[in-house]
Parts: C-alpha cells; sequence; structure tokens
C-alpha cells in the first residue's frame, strides 16, 4: 500500500476575500498543512504574505502550519513567528550567514526545523544540516512567484536526498508548479509531501475536497 502523501496549500494563493471560509473548506478537504510563505523584497523579488496574514490563519486553523522564510537573516525573527503559533519553519541557509544556530533556536522554541533549498543550491552545502532537520524542502522552481514552470534538474537532486532520507530521517517535501502529473511521478521517488498553488489546487472549478480525494490517489 501507497503510503500517504502530505498536501499543503500554499495559502498566499488562497481567496483572501473569504480566508475563514477557505480555511474551513481546505481543512473539511482533509489537507495536513497549512503553508505560508514569507518574502522581504530582499531575498526574493517578491513580498508576501503580511504578519496579520499568519496571525488569523494561526488562530483559526486546527491543523499544523508551516512558515517558509524567504527572507534575508531568518535568525532573527524565529520568536515573531513561533510567538504567532506555527509548527514548522523552513529557512533557506542561504540567506542566513549562521544556519545552524537558526535551527537550533528553532528547536529550542519547540518547533520542527526545515530547510529549503533553491535549484542552484547544491546539496553538498547543507550537507552538514541534514541531522538537525525534520523536513526538507525542495524548490523546483526559483522562489518568489506562483505559476512558474518546473525545473527538470531538481529530479536527480531528490534522487540523491531520497538516498540520505533513510539516514537523517527527514521528510522530502516539494515546492513549486507542484502538478497531479508531478505528484503522481515524485510521490514515488521519495517525496513526502508537495505544496499546492494553483497547478493543482487553487483556481479549480472543482471543489477542494474533490481534488484532495484525487491527488491522494494518483
Amino acid at each position: 500500500m501507497e503510503k500517504e502523501r502530505l498536501l499543503c496549500p500554499s495559502m498566499m494563493c488562497a481567496n483572501f476575500e473569504n480566508l475563514g471560509k477557505e480555511i474551513e473548506m481546505l481543512e473539511k478537504a482533509g489537507v495536513d498543512i497549512f503553508h505560508l510563505d514569507v518574502m522581504d523584497g530582499q531575498f526574493v523579488p517578491n513580498f508576501g504574505m503580511g504578519l496579520q496574514d499568519i496571525e488569523y490563519i494561526c488562530s483559526k486553523a486546527k491543523i499544523e502550519k508551516d512558515v517558509h522564510l524567504m527572507i534575508e537573516n531568518p535568525g532573527n525573527y524565529i520568536d515573531t513567528f513561533a510567538d504567532l503559533g506555527v509548527n514548522i519553519i523552513y529557512i533557506h541557509p542561504e540567506s542566513d550567514r549562521h544556519p545552524m544556530r537558526t535551527l537550533q533556536k528553532i528547536i529550542k522554541r519547540g518547533i520542527k526545523p526545515g530547510i529549503a533549498i533553491n535549484p542552484g543550491t547544491s546539496i553538498e552545502t547543507i550537507y552538514e544540516l541534514l541531522p538537525h532537520v525534520d523536513y526538507l524542502m525542495v524548490m523546483s522552481v526559483n522562489p518568489g512567484f506562483a505559476g512558474q514552470t518546473y525545473i527538470d534538474s531538481v529530479n536527480a537532486k531528490i534522487e540523491k536526498l531520497n538516498d540520505l532520507k533513510a539516514e537523517f530521517g527527514f521528510k522530502i517535501m516539494l515546492d513549486g508548479a507542484c502538478s497531479p502529473e508531478k505528484i503522481k511521478e515524485l510521490s514515488p521517488k521519495g517525496v513526502d509531501g508537495f505544496v499546492l498553488g494553483t497547478s493543482a489546487l487553487f483556481g479549480k472549478e472543482e471543489e477542494y475536497e474533490t481534488i484532495t480525494q484525487r491527488l491522494r490517489t494518483l
């Protein structure tokens, strides 16, 4: 029997005109983790989401919340997001002068630590961090914008990480252009969870529950 895959809606793509209803419908659909993107316009050329958005989602959501810090010097803001109530914090090692110290800070706050690696980041540069993370999120697009095209060269990176997963015990997550086809292709290759945006979940005519049921059985 195929293992359960984690489905993580990217809340940046949700309908903010009725965010409370979106949270309710997604939870009813059985999603696993709300994915919250934070961008500072420096590390990536875009902005979002706001602290008020994250605070609201954390206050309403019954399931876990992760925050993806696409910002410079993320170690300066761990307490801020921990206080808002997130359960998982991803940092980009490229944006942090002392990523190990930041991961230790995350762990000390009782939050699950994760790292996100860009398409151009090699596994060799983050190898020493692997014993200290619960989640490793592979970016299959350059971070900052929704609706980009999947970069096929990350498939080789996923295969290498899958070989290391048993040794270090992290989960492999995928963020960027996670279409149903990619979910079907990459689940057997070791990807444990997928960040769902406009490629698979949002902006469709079907109900969220119908979509998530189909994504689980691909």
